[in-house]
């Protein structure tokens, strides 16, 4: 047996080599994680049902109400590429509980705004705020455990897609029951006690402190540059960004503009009605679903071209709204499944270049989904006015058939070989 002066110096040793054990990821905080992910980004869709009560209320013109959406999109756009490489340089905790602190004060500002102005700039400050959810993504994953990371990140994933899914059927619906001011209060409430819950839940960042003040700021300008030169070297990723503004336009078309042919004579929807849509949407996005497969299979870009096809074919039955709404149902379908199945093996496809830089691929493609959703909507909005529905639905399928004509031209064709 050892002398006991002989033992310390072993259990030192053994303490100094046995590294720190992380504490798992519970599926109670993944929930939360997922929860307050799906809030987060449902904040850029409320509006969609509301446009028309937004103009009636505040006086915003029929040509100009897409700038409602077009400044949520701009926003979000603007806080993914400067505010989510943050998670790489201070505490998570922080950077996440103050996104959602002054994220729930512009909720707020929505919900008081007395005059346009007011409105369109909380609403921009608030898309700028709302990539938090990226945050809570990458801070997910960062907590997992390496053989339960993918599981992790699915189930925050799906939290996202249900809550753009079902952010604008709630948003009609409360409408509906307290007017268009309650939706972005309630909103506010939510994110305050989501706050107070991953205040509580979230671990303490473990990583070191910067040697320096200075060093987070050129570190936070490194990052940005990086992302610019992963855009120049990288021509996969160059394609499927400019893939991705194209169809996220063409999204951007019907879902930021179709709340103004509803509302009106003589279909004369609801605001619930009207968000019930997006529940026909959501099932074509869902059966998008095996798009992340077949990429696997090395079918990606089939696949893209596929979708981008039946995209250019939603735009035939939803040129038929004002007939039948079963036409707009069947056309949102088509179209949510085009597009969320090109979004899949876009994702998939950058992810594969660098897997070091998966933050910086998913923050500069990002920002080209952004950029497409919001010309989509300030341009249909515009169109509809000046034209009517029927001009709408040439432009989303202008925007397809230019994603379909950019896949022929980008997509090398198989050799055939000779004897």
């Amino acid at each position: 047996m050892l002398p006991v002066a002989a033992t310390v110096p072993l259990v030192a040793t053994c303490n100094q080599i046995t590294p720190p054990t992380r504490p798992a990821l519970s599926r109670r905080t993944t929930l939360l994680f997922a929860v307050a992910s799906g809030a987060a980004v449902s904040n850029v869709y409320l509006a969609q049902p509301l446009l028309a009560t937004l103009s009636h209320d505040l006086g915003i013109g029929a040509a100009t109400v897409g700038a409602v959406v077009t400044l949520t999109q701009v926003g979000y756009g603007l806080g993914l590429f400067f505010l989510v490489p943050l998670g790489d340089l201070v505490d998570r905790r922080r950077l996440v509980v103050a996104q959602l602190l002054l994220l729930a004060a512009t909720l707020a500002a929505v919900g008081t705004a007395a005059t346009a102005p007011i409105l369109l700039t909380a609403l921009a400050a608030t898309g700028f705020l709302a990539v938090v959810t990226q945050s809570l993504m990458a801070f997910a994953a960062s907590l997992a455990e390496p053989v339960r990371r993918g599981r992790v990140v699915g189930a925050v994933t799906s939290g996202i897609v249900t809550g753009i899914l079902l952010a604008r059927t709630a948003s009609g619906a409360l409408a509906d029951l307290a007017g268009w001011r309650a939706v972005y209060l309630c909103s506010a409430a939510l994110t305050l006690v989501l706050t107070v819950a991953l205040h509580h839940a979230l671990p303490r960042s473990t990583q070191p402190d910067p040697p320096a003040p200075a060093a987070p700021r050129l570190a936070y300008r490194a990052l940005l540059r990086s992302t610019l030169a992963l855009f120049a070297e990288e021509r996969v990723f160059r394609i499927r960004a400019l893939f991705a503004l194209l169809v996220f336009a063409a999204f951007g078309t019907l879902w930021s503009c179709v709340a103004l042919p509803l509302s009106e004579p003589p279909l004369s929807l609801s605001h619930t009605a009207i968000g019930a849509f997006g529940l026909a949407g959501a099932a074509g996005a869902l059966a998008a679903a095996p798009a992340g497969r077949l990429h696997d299979r090395g079918l990606g870009a089939r696949t893209t071209g596929v979708a981008l096809a039946l995209l250019v074919v939603s735009w035939l039955p939803l040129a038929l709204t004002r007939q039948s709404l079963w036409a707009l149902a069947i056309g949102a379908v088509l179209l949510d499944l085009a597009v969320q199945a090109v979004h899949v093996t876009n994702q998939s496809m950058i992810f594969a270049l660098r897997p070091d830089a998966g933050g910086r691929l998913m923050g500069g493609y990002m920002v080209f989904y952004s950029i497409g959703s919001a010309v989509g909507a300030l341009a249909s909005t515009a169109v509809y006015a000046r034209a009517g529905w029927g001009a709408v639905c040439v432009l989303g399928a202008v925007f397809s058939v230019l994603g379909l004509l950019l896949w022929a031209v980008t997509t090398p064709r198989p050799r055939r070989v000779t004897a």
